[in-house]
């Protein structure tokens, strides 16, 4: 996909944990021109933007008023790249969810493609609901059934932009099961890589649910992993592709195990692995999904064929060059060549 952004940039979530990362990767490609929307909020998140180069910063709630009073304003812009949300999936304030990731999106996506400024916007695996098969794009939209109130907050604008006939304009994306650098501030909501990371350092052990089905041996539950590295990249490429519209799913189109992240990590640190199985909370069984996996054709239909990181090569890279020494992504530190195998692991 030869395709390239230009002009000014809003990266919405742009202190967060992807959007972070997609704003050191339009700093790597020379890109400087971009404004981060957020909520610098009581969390160090503020410390993902340390390092990168922008041109200035709004707060979300400001940006929200603006583009409600003079929906014009956004006609500086040539791209809106839109990852801000409540990302909790645990998170039970309704009304809230329904104004931050429906409302807010509605608003800047309808001023966006009123001035014609390309518009992307995050809505999630979560969508699919309980599906563990064929997690495609072309199913219909009407036939997927979320399990919480944050994965039916991304669906109901999937809903809306297909009845009102904006998807055809637009760029929604289906991020799987993200890891990588600068999730630090996410808490609970942090990826398992960086959980086990902090387990091993507290006690030499990683703890893992155990199975609650008789097809799937404690451990084996499998999940869609893809690295922040490669999420950014084919965010960007479509960004950049204007015919790439409608949604695409952004993992990596193969499901591996608990069991295979969690000894990556001990790998990844030189120590044998430990681990052991606890008890499920209960108000989680209902809804734990035991498979998930993204069909990528639309994907690489679109032009995108970069390869992929392994699971393997990405924990690495993640755990050696940035949770080891608590580093953030920095647009000044050059990637290793053959970033995130092990070899390029090894030269830090």
């Amino acid at each position: 996909m030869s395709h390239e952004l230009h002009g000014r940039v809003l990266v919405t979530g742009g202190a967060g944990f992807i959007g972070s990362a997609l704003v050191w990767e339009l700093n790597r490609r020379g890109m400087e021109d971009v404004v981060v929307a957020d909520v610098l909020d009581r969390t160090e998140k503020w410390k993902n933007l340390a390092p990168l180069r922008i041109l200035d910063y709004v707060e979300a709630a400001d940006l929200l008023a603006a583009v409600e009073r003079n929906p014009s304003c956004l006609g500086d812009y040539a791209t809106i790249l839109h990852l801000g949300a409540c990302s909790s999936t645990t998170e039970t304030d309704s009304a809230y969810l329904m104004r931050n990731n429906y409302g807010f999106t509605k608003t800047l996506a309808e001023a966006a493609i009123g001035r014609g400024v390309r518009f992307v916007y995050a809505s999630s695996a979560a969508t699919y609901g309980a599906l563990e098969n064929d997690l495609s794009e072309s199913r219909p939209l009407e036939s997927l059934r979320p399990l919480n109130m944050y994965a039916y907050s991304k669906h109901l604008f999937d809903l809306y932009a297909q009845r009102t006939g904006m998807l055809d304009r637009i760029t929604g994306l289906k991020y799987f099961n993200v890891y990588g650098p600068n999730e630090w501030h996410k808490g609970d909501m942090r990826s398992v890589v960086a959980k086990s990371y902090d387990q091993i350092r507290a006690g030499g052990g990683v703890s893992l649910f155990r199975s609650y089905r008789p097809d799937f041996a404690d451990g084996k539950q499998r999940r869609d992993f893809i690295y922040v590295k490669d999420a950014v990249k084919m965010t960007l490429a479509l960004a950049a592709n204007p015919a790439a519209t409608g949604i695409f799913n952004l993992g990596s189109g193969e499901s591996r195990t608990w069991l295979d992240l969690a000894t990556a990590v001990f790998a990844a640190l030189g120590r044998p692995p430990q681990i052991a199985f606890v008890d499920m909370p209960d108000t989680l069984r209902p809804k734990y999904q035991y498979l998930t996996e993204a069909r990528i054709d639309r994907l690489r239909d679109a032009g995108f064929a970069d390869s992929l990181t392994s699971l393997e090569d990405g924990v690495a890279d993640y755990v050696q060059r940035y949770l080891v020494d608590e580093r953030h992504l920095d647009p000044a530190v050059p990637e290793p060549s053959g970033a995130g195998s092990p070899a390029a692991a090894r030269e830090r």
